[in-house]
C-alpha cells in the first residue's frame, strides 16, 4: 500500500470586510473589531435589516488591468486579488514549478450577481427590444458563472493542473479547498491554490436574505448585529470577499524551503437530507461530518485544541452546532474552545470557509485563539466555552474548523501543528 501523501499549507491571502490583507483580517479578528456597519452600497430603508458587513478599500487595480477592471463581476476580481496575495506569501516561483501539476479549485455560493442585476436592468429600461437584445454584454456569462473565479486565477497564475469549482452555498470554500486537500493526497497536483469569493451584497441578493428572515435586524447597534451563541442573536450579518490558501505535498514545500502553516490532515462532508434552507435540529448531518474528519484526520476527539464554529449568529444554528458539537466529544466538548470568527468578519458566505481556515492556521502559528464578540447574554441552549470577547493565548496542535451551508452541506477540516 503507497504512503499516504501529506498536505501542508505554506500560502494564504484575503479581502475581508475587516483587511484586505491577512495581516489586517487576523488583526481584527483577534482584537475583536466588528467589520459591520450600515449598509451603504444602496439605499437600505426598504429592508428589514439595514447593516452589513461591507468591503472598505479595495483597489482591483492592484491585481488586475484596467480592461479587466471593467469585465469582471466583483466576485472574481477578489478572487485573483486574494489568490495572489497567497500566491506571494507562498514564495512560489512560476519558473520553478510545474504548472501542470499546480491546480486552482475556488467557488462562489451566488456568483455573479453584480452582473446579473445591472444587466437586466439595462435590459428592460430599452424600451425598443430589438435595441435591448443589441445591448446584451458578450461579456453577460463570462462575468456571472460561478467557474469563473477559478478559471481566471488559474489563467494569472499559469496553473494548468486540476480546475474545479464547488458551489454548496457557505460551506463553498471549505468543500474547495478539502476537495484540493484529496486530489493532492491522491498525487493528481503538487500544488492548489483553493478557496472562495462571494459578492452578492446587491439590492435582490440582500433582498432575498431579508425576505428569508435570516439577516439580523439589529440595526441600530450595527457593529453588535453579528452575536454568534449569545441569547439576544437574531439573525447573520451579510459580508463580501474572498479567501484563498495554497496547499502543497509536504515533501515539494520541503524542497523548496517553505514556510509552513500548519498541516492539513482531516476533510469530511455530509447532506443533511432535511430542509432546503433550515439545519437539521438533530444536527445529525453536522455530526458525521466532525466524525468522519476526525476519523480521516486519524485523531482522537480529545486530541482536538480549538473548534472554529460555523456560528451564524441565527438562533437555529448556533444551537445546532453546540447540539453537534457535544454530540462528537461528549463531556470533553465543555474543556474545547470555540469560537466563531463572524462576529467580527460577517457571513462571508461562499468565502467563509476559506477565510476561518486561515483564522485556524494563524491560531496554531501565534498560539493564540480568536474570540466570539458580542457575546453578552449566555443562552442556555449554547453552553459551551466560546472564547467570549477577548482572545486568548494558547499553543493550538489541533483545530477543526466547520462550514455549513444552505441545502444541508457539511464540511469539517482538521489542521495540526506541523512536525517533521
Amino acid at each position: 500500500m503507497s504512503k499516504t501523501r501529506r498536505v501542508v499549507l505554506t500560502g494564504v491571502g484575503a479581502v475581508t470586510p475587516v483587511g484586505n490583507n491577512v495581516k489586517d483580517f487576523w488583526q481584527a479578528v483577534v482584537t475583536g473589531k466588528s467589520g459591520t456597519a450600515r449598509l451603504t452600497a444602496f439605499n437600505p430603508n426598504p429592508f428589514n435589516s439595514q447593516v452589513a458587513a461591507e468591503l472598505k478599500g479595495f483597489d482591483a487595480l492592484k491585481y488586475v488591468s484596467p480592461k479587466q477592471e471593467r469585465r469582471l463581476d466583483p466576485f472574481v476580481k477578489y478572487a485573483i486579488g486574494a489568490a495572489k496575495m497567497a500566491f506571494e506569501d507562498s514564495g512560489l516561483d512560476a519558473e520553478k514549478i510545474n504548472l501542470e501539476r499546480s491546480g486552482v479549485y475556488i467557488g462562489s455560493g451566488i456568483g455573479g450577481l453584480h452582473t446579473v442585476e445591472a444587466e437586466h436592468a439595462q435590459y428592460i429600461q430599452t424600451e425598443d427590444e430589438n435595441k435591448a437584445a443589441s445591448r446584451i454584454s458578450p461579456f453577460l456569462i463570462p462575468m456571472l458563472i460561478v467557474n469563473m473565479a477559478s478559471g481566471l486565477v488559474s489563467i494569472e497564475l499559469g496553473f494548468k493542473g486540476p480546475n474545479s469549482a464547488a458551489v454548496t452555498a457557505c460551506a463553498t470554500a471549505s468543500h474547495s479547498i478539502g476537495d484540493a486537500f484529496k486530489i493532492i493526497q491522491r498525487n493528481e497536483a503538487d500544488i492548489m491554490a483553493a478557496g472562495g469569493s462571494e459578492a452578492a451584497i446587491t439590492k435582490m441578493g440582500f433582498g432575498g436574505f431579508c425576505a428569508l428572515k435570516a439577516l439580523s435586524r439589529r440595526n441600530h447597534e450595527p457593529e453588535k448585529a453579528s452575536r454568534p451563541f449569545d441569547r439576544e442573536r437574531d439573525g447573520f450579518v451579510m459580508g463580501e470577499g474572498a479567501a484563498v490558501v495554497v496547499i502543497e505535498e509536504l515533501e515539494h514545500a520541503k524542497k523548496r524551503g517553505a514556510h509552513i502553516y500548519c498541516e492539513i490532515v482531516g476533510y469530511g462532508m455530509s447532506g443533511d437530507a432535511y430542509h432546503m434552507t433550515a439545519p437539521d435540529p438533530g444536527g445529525s448531518g453536522a455530526v458525521r461530518c466532525m466524525k468522519i474528519a476526525l476519523d480521516d484526520a486519524k485523531i482522537n476527539p480529545e486530541n482536538v485544541d480549538y473548534i472554529n464554529a460555523h456560528g451564524t449568529s441565527t438562533p437555529l444554528n448556533d444551537k445546532m452546532e453546540t447540539g453537534a458539537i457535544k454530540a462528537v466529544f461528549g463531556e470533553y466538548a465543555y474543556k474545547i474552545a470555540v469560537s466563531s470568527t463572524k462576529g467580527v468578519t460577517g457571513h462571508l458566505l461562499g468565502a467563509t470557509g476559506a477565510a476561518e481556515l486561515i483564522a485556524c492556521a494563524k491560531a496554531i502559528e501565534c498560539k493564540v485563539i480568536p474570540p466570539t464578540i458580542n457575546y453578552e447574554y449566555p443562552d442556555p441552549d449554547c453552553d459551551l466555552d466560546y472564547v467570549p470577547n477577548v482572545a486568548r493565548e494558547k499553543e493550538v496542535k489541533v483545530t477543526i474548523s466547520n462550514s455549513l451551508g444552505f441545502g444541508g452541506h457539511n464540511v469539517t477540516l482538521v489542521l495540526k501543528k506541523f512536525k517533521n
